[in-house]
């Protein structure tokens, strides 16, 4: 039998997206699902193969829980991370004509269940508990990861993005002009530009400092693989142990301290009340920019809904 069930390709990622595609075409899903799921699919493959496993015949249930378990520790949100789980379900169903057993996001890979609005104050919000949080990960020799969560906190930085920082680079930038350009590490490899606030500056001074001479965060010697499965692992559960839950929490408390910001009153996560429709919509446009979304749905599971 050839490889990846027949599907048409050898290669795992084109293969799960020609079984998309042609769910598409007998109509059992709609193009658009296929594309989304296609796409989210290879993010799996991407994980698949730093696992050694390059055939459709060989993805295993415990393979995608493997998969699931890592996304639940990262600083996805709770649903795209469902998404990604589902994905994989979903061609994994496709490629073996139903058989497969479909792995449980939330039961199985520990992803928190879906909420598409938040609907409590995120951890890290009150400065003065994180600044002893942050002390407290320097005092226990995790000093690039204080400073990866710091940038979390005063930028709205995902962990790749802050690991993948030049601080250095980006300290010149934001001293001469005031903005930052990010790239290293964005979403979809988008760049996006980012006005520093004094709080953003002190945050990057300090992750210069520890960046010394290396071309970012990310420990000499490491890869960004490594690095991710270990050090930033440590500084999650050391978040966790502070009662912060996660790096999403931290860019959740940077949306709020933004809208508040920009709205003139707290986010509806806080206030439970939007104020002013028109300034709420402003405020939710700016804030998916500068967390690199392109759409302003999104910003409800960082700084609560419309209603």
């Amino acid at each position: 039998m050839a490889n990846n069930f027949g599907l048409g390709s050898r290669d795992m990622g084109k293969a799960g997206v020609f079984a998309c595609n042609s769910a598409a075409r007998s109509g059992a899903i709609s193009y658009g699902t296929a594309a989304s799921v296609g796409e989210r699919w290879q993010k799996f493959t991407e994980f698949a193969r730093g696992q050694g496993v390059k055939k459709l015949e060989d993805v295993s249930r415990e393979l995608v829980m493997a998969y699931g378990k890592e996304l639940a520790e990262s600083d996805l949100s709770e649903s795209y991370g469902q998404n990604l789980v589902s994905a994989v379900n979903s061609v994994m169903s496709l490629a073996t004509k139903g058989a497969w057993r479909a792995v449980s996001p939330t039961r199985e890979c520990g992803i928190e269940k879906r909420s598409a609005i938040r609907g409590a104050a995120p951890d890290g919000l009150d400065r003065e508990q994180f600044r002893l949080v942050l002390q407290e990960m320097q005092r226990d020799g995790l000093g690039r990861q204080a400073a990866i969560a710091d940038l979390a906190r005063n930028l709205g930085l995902r962990s790749k993005e802050a690991s993948l920082l030049n601080a250095n680079q980006a300290l010149r930038q934001a001293e001469s002009t005031g903005m930052v350009r990010f790239i290293a590490g964005t979403k979809g490899g988008r760049p996006r530009v980012l006005a520093i606030s004094p709080v953003g500056l002190q945050s990057l001074r300090c992750a210069a400092a520890l960046q010394g001479n290396n071309r970012n965060l990310v420990p000499t010697g490491q890869s960004w693989k490594q690095w991710r499965e270990g050090g930033l692992r440590a500084g999650r559960d050391a978040l966790k142990a502070r009662g912060i839950r996660g790096l999403h929490e931290l860019r959740s408390a940077y949306a709020c301290e933004r809208y508040s910001q920009i709205a003139g009153c707290p986010a509806p996560v806080i206030s439970g009340k939007v104020r002013d429709r028109r300034v709420d919509r402003l405020a939710r446009e700016t804030i998916a920019r500068e967390l690199g979304h392109g759409r302003i749905d999104v910003v409800a599971e960082y700084v609560g809904g419309r209603r």
